[in-house]
């Protein structure tokens, strides 16, 4: 009888409660928030909800803010259109759904979004940042989606400065195959080589000094050339057409430490090495130096798959630079010329700075008979086993001698 009564009672309480006139429908929240149109500043966001509601309350922030410190948006559409916001920049949002004045859904699950970054400048501006190719922080060296990066099977000699490279074509443009040398650059095209020292080659953690950016655009159908020379704070970069001394020390891979006054060229210098035929002209970036697997993909295959790259279909057709290094896959006199290349044939080739000085020929598809290394071979070996400014090879940009390099050729220079 207890239990009966009790069942009565409940069962009154829920029929009262049920035609309560102050019993408010839930009011849910907003989902399947989506961005669309994203530029550099702007984006349209769009959410759905099932309350048929009149209004919304927008809030946003860089990606991480509190709830309650964002911008706040008041909107009567599901649709909302932000702008000024910041270039490279991930944001996040909640949406409200406002029911009534006194009936608000809970916060929708926040939602984010990355506005796009700012397409790379092709003009010599004061400060390296002003020309967008780089993303984030500046000396973190993060190049931009704009850009992509390169490597050399065999590298130039810099004072064992590391280098950077990368490239910077305009929208929806690509490099086009004339050769196993350089390609056919379109216009606006920003080529980039960053120096830096590793601080600790034995804990990379404690980061590293970077002294300069040297920078390659074409315009108007020409090269031009301007450097960069990054300041003490590595905050940021600015135009310097002189060049100067700076002194670097660092702790080498052995654990040994090394001090050197690292030279940045000035606008003639780059001049010098940069030129066929009294034009200024990039070196590194050709085909068959590219012309390798780095992380298991091929350079080139990788730019003709992302269409950077046109006018050829495989890279097997293409011709390879040994790399100097590489004892295990390449003669001496492979690696030996492969370093003449990439070090010294800029200079002594046809149309090169050394074309009238030298009668050396040092591009590796020269025949060693054409190259004349051998009737050269004294005053080669005198040229690179000391440094002597002025008389030493390579010209400029080292300050010491290569030991590494300089093992290599005068074992190969032995053998003729």
């Amino acid at each position: 009888m207890k239990r009966l009564s009790f069942l009565c009672i409940f069962s009154l309480f829920l029929f009262a409660c049920n035609n309560d006139d102050d019993t408010v429908a839930a009011c849910s929240k907003a989902t399947n928030i989506l961005a669309s149109n994203i530029t550099t500043t702007s984006v349209t966001l769009s959410w759905q909800d099932s309350n048929n509601a009149a209004s919304y309350i927008i809030e946003y922030g860089i990606s991480g803010f509190v709830i309650g410190t964002g911008t706040t948006a008041l909107e009567s559409n599901t649709t909302l259109d932000l702008n000024n916001l910041l270039p490279e920049t991930t944001y996040d949002v909640y949406v409200q759904v406002v029911c009534s004045t006194d009936n608000l859904s809970m916060y929708s699950d926040v939602y984010s979004f990355t506005t796009q970054s700012l397409p790379v400048v092709p003009e010599f501006r004061q400060n390296l940042s002003e020309l967008n190719l780089f993303s984030g922080t500046l000396s973190d060296l993060n190049p931009s989606v704009y850009v992509f990066e390169y490597n050399l099977h065999s590298t130039l000699f810099s004072d064992y400065a590391h280098k950077q490279r990368l490239i910077a074509l305009p929208t929806g443009a690509s490099m086009t195959y004339d050769g196993d040398g350089l390609p056919l650059f379109p216009e606006n095209t920003v080529i980039a080589k960053t120096f830096f020292y590793n601080n600790n080659e034995t804990d990379l953690s404690l980061g590293k000094r970077i002294i300069e950016t040297r920078i390659l655009i074409k315009i108007d159908g020409d090269w031009v050339s301007g450097d960069y020379r990054w300041n003490d704070a590595q905050t940021e970069a600015t135009l310097d057409p002189i060049g100067g001394d700076v002194p670097v020390t660092w702790i080498d891979a052995e654990g040994e430490s090394n001090s050197i006054t690292y030279r940045i060229p000035s606008d003639t210098d780059c001049l010098t090495c940069h030129q066929t035929n009294g034009d200024l002209t990039p070196i590194g970036p050709k085909l068959r130096t590219l012309n390798f697997s780095t992380n298991g993909i091929n350079q080139l295959q990788a730019l003709i798959d992302s269409n950077l790259l046109d006018g050829v279909a495989d890279p097997a057709t293409i011709g390879e630079l040994p790399k100097w290094t590489d004892t295990e896959n390449y003669t001496l006199e492979q690696r030996a010329r492969a370093y003449f290349d990439i070090n010294c044939a800029h200079c002594h080739i046809e149309g090169g700075f050394c074309e009238v000085q030298s009668s050396l020929r040092l591009a590796f598809e020269t025949s060693l008979e054409d190259s004349n290394i051998v009737s050269r071979k004294n005053s080669i070996i005198n040229r690179i086993s000391n440094y002597n400014e002025g008389f030493s090879m390579p010209f400029i940009g080292t300050t010491i001698v290569h030991e590494e390099g300089v093992e290599i050729l005068l074992e190969y220079l032995d053998t003729l």
